[in-house]
């Protein structure tokens, strides 16, 4: 029974999560669109489809929640026995090669230091990050058109298929991917609301009138005192090359065709929402520093459920796993190594940080720096 209600649980907590994504992705896409042309597709142009009456053109609205699975949810598989916990630690070899590439990649650096300094005492301060990962799906419509050259039509044949019925490749695991299916049974065929079907409008560089002032004489006919306008052949006025001097172009909309096919787009998004926790350390490095670097993974799991995390050595660690364990599917741990140098130069101590998986180093305060100018 506690098994069936933490899945129940789950569903509505992901629920809400995708609910609230597409909410705000549709009103920041309502607030980011400019306002709504007068020439824009009126209301009636589209038709009433069972299912999806909030669709609207251009996106911005027709969001549509997942629905309840009507099988039930798989169970999550038995938790796993605690791993062993290695903690591994860097050579006093390995921390003077990673000082020496900082200090080589400084250019007002002094490698006195690096050559002359002793180290005295090497700390591991070994730092956790638990982050959990929901692997998420989220569908929304608009509708959408494009110029008529004969594509099937099919919008009443049969009721169109529900938004969660429609088949979508998903993606590898954990890969954010966007895919655009247009919906079954909802195309049909509309006149140009731009032109009207005409295929053609009134050119906007002369407007419809087939000639514009000439930009040689500003359209008097003359260029100096009695001299004739050679370009316009004293008339004032020049032909319109945007139209060839028809007075109309071809419309942008329907590309000339004078006919629409008009149907619904179904917007299907996979999105990775993540949270995270890094244990606090006492070594004094700065936890934001941490953000540059990765870290040894020690344990992930991942399945449609996932256990909190047992055994760990870190408290903390394992007090976070159990907060964030039901709204995820995946959950992983690094081990962030850091180790604080203690070195003595020029008779007076000092100390460098180096830490994650790419042997950063940091020194704020450097025993041996310069001050550079340019000329």
């Amino acid at each position: 029974m506690f098994v069936n209600d933490l899945l129940i649980e789950s569903y509505y907590k992901v629920l809400l999560k995708t609910c609230l994504t597409g909410l705000f992705e549709s009103h920041s896409a309502t607030a980011a669109a400019p306002a709504t042309s007068m020439h824009g597709p009126p209301a009636n142009m589209f038709d009433t489809v069972p299912g999806y009456e909030g669709t609207v053109a251009g996106g911005g609205g027709g969001y549509l929640p997942p629905p309840m699975p009507s099988v039930p949810m798989p169970v999550p598989e038995q938790a796993p026995s605690p791993p062993d916990w290695h903690i591994p630690s860097i050579s006093e070899d390995r921390a003077r090669e990673a000082f020496a590439t900082y200090v080589s990649s400084k250019c007002c650096y002094s490698s006195a230091p690096v050559r002359e300094g002793v180290i005295t005492n090497m700390e591991s301060f070994n730092t956790y990050r638990y982050r959990l990962e929901t692997f998420m799906e989220s569908r929304s419509t608009e509708w959408s058109q494009e110029p008529y050259t004969g594509q099937p039509v099919d919008a009443g044949v049969q009721p169109a298929p529900g938004p969660w019925q429609i088949a979508a490749q998903p993606p590898a695991f954990f890969q954010e991917h966007k895919q655009t299916i247009k919906v079954p049974y909802t195309s049909s065929v509309k006149n140009c609301h731009l032109c009207l079907g005409m295929g053609r409008n009134p050119c906007t560089t002369c407007a419809g009138a087939g000639n514009k002032v000439c930009w040689v004489c500003n359209g008097s006919g003359y260029r100096h005192s009695d001299d004739r306008c050679t370009h316009c052949n004293g008339r004032g006025r020049e032909n319109c090359s945007s139209c060839s001097s028809s007075g109309s172009c071809q419309c942008d909309t329907c590309r000339g065709k004078r006919q629409l096919l008009v149907f619904i787009n179904l917007n299907v998004k996979w999105s990775i929402e993540k949270d995270e926790f890094v244990a606090q350390d006492s070594s004094g490095l700065r936890v934001e520093k941490l953000e540059e670097v990765s870290g040894k993974e020690l344990f992930k799991d991942a399945q449609n459920m996932v256990y909190p995390v047992r055994g760990f050595p870190d408290v903390s660690v394992a007090q976070a796993s159990e907060r964030f364990v039901r709204d995820h599917q995946r959950q992983t741990i690094e081990l962030i190594a850091i180790t604080k140098v203690n070195y003595m130069w020029k008779g007076k101590p000092n100390v460098y940080y180096v830490y994650g998986n790419e042997f950063k180093v940091n020194a704020d305060d450097y025993p041996a720096t310069c001050c550079c100018s340019v000329m």
